[in-house]
């Protein structure tokens, strides 16, 4: 019985966004019942290069199907400049449940950009305007192409407005996607008063003000991924119907960390938890909703949800390169 190896090829082949999407609702639904655990991200500092690792495990369970997993990632600041590696390298180990068998270990890079994505785009299909034809992207980095992937899912996506100072990433990405949308350069309030709008920097001082956002518009907060991170102005906060993944994490390190802990925002602010909303505990977008935020940090079930389409989908189709890891015959 081998274990399937799978690389960044084989994941970004085999975590087609509409499945990952759909396993990453359930996830959701799944965590929101209690059918899931998640014990917290824990962490490995590493000072002396200027790194750490963190580990991600979970387990969850949507009634259809079950699956395992842990996700070892780290951020090495350092990477690309001393040793031409990735600022982020993330490994997956898939596992049975069952047995605890290693199904499958793969890159969890990609795997982490599909989830990311696909979280925004579940959120998006709960609180955007149903008629959503335009999105507004502030960053124009490796995320930012996941999300118009992701939302153009979920969304009649048409108009694609960019908002970068790095005009040279800009440019790479209108090129990309100018035979798919009409896609423009343009400033945050052009990007901000698009139908969707995803923010994807790595800002502390915010950037996004109530002035740059439309009056229905739908924002995907996504960059704020450490304490200390804050995209969006707290007028914008205060405005909002706030959307969240996970209470301890979104508080610790997500969109509203910084506003929450200086008491700006509270609990009476947070209107749920995305898991409410998927299975029908707390409504989405009504007619008389305004700006809504969803505060995306990530959450360890995502990346098990997404491994469990790529393990399927390419075992049935005989991708990856199986390793007897354990060394059991069969």
């Amino acid at each position: 019985m081998n274990t399937l190896i799978l690389d960044s090829d084989d994941v970004n082949e085999y975590a087609r966004l509409a499945d990952v999407i759909d396993a990453v609702e359930g996830a959701f639904g799944a965590f929101e019942r209690g059918d899931t655990q998640m014990p917290a991200k824990s962490y490995i500092d590493l000072p002396q290069y200027n790194g750490d690792f963190r580990s991600m495990p979970a387990y969850l369970d949507t009634g259809e199907w079950d699956a395992a997993g842990l996700k070892w990632v780290n951020v090495h600041p350092d990477n690309p400049a001393d040793h031409d590696l990735p600022t982020v390298l993330g490994t997956m180990i898939y596992s049975d449940p069952e047995t605890a068998f290693p199904l499958a270990i793969m890159d969890g890079t990609t795997l982490t950009m599909k989830r990311t994505g696909a979280a925004a785009a579940v959120a998006t299909d709960y609180l955007a305007v149903e008629d959503a034809s335009s999105l507004g992207l502030v960053g124009a980095g490796v995320q930012s192409y996941m999300q118009l992937e992701a939302i153009s899912e979920v969304r009649p996506i048409e108009e694609v407005v960019v908002s970068d100072p790095d005009e040279e990433r800009v440019e790479q990405f209108v090129e990309t996607y100018d035979d798919q949308f009409d896609v423009r350069d343009g400033s945050i309030a052009e990007a901000g008063s698009c139908d969707v709008l995803s923010t994807v920097t790595p800002v502390e001082d915010p950037i996004v003000s109530l002035e740059d956002v439309g009056e229905h518009t739908h924002i995907n907060a996504i960059g704020a991924d450490a304490e200390g991170k804050h995209e969006l102005a707290d007028a914008v906060l205060e405005a909002a119907r706030i959307v969240i993944d996970d209470h301890e994490q979104c508080t610790h390190s997500g969109e509203i960390n910084v506003p929450y802990g200086e008491g700006v925002l509270t609990d009476a602010d947070i209107y749920g938890e995305i898991g409410e909303l998927v299975v029908g505990a707390k409504d989405g977008r009504s007619d008389e909703t305004g700006i809504t935020v969803f505060d995306s940090t990530g959450l360890a079930i995502q990346d098990v949800a997404a491994a469990h389409v790529v393990y399927e989908q390419a075992s049935a189709d005989g991708a990856g390169y199986g390793l007897d890891l354990v060394g059991v015959d069969g």
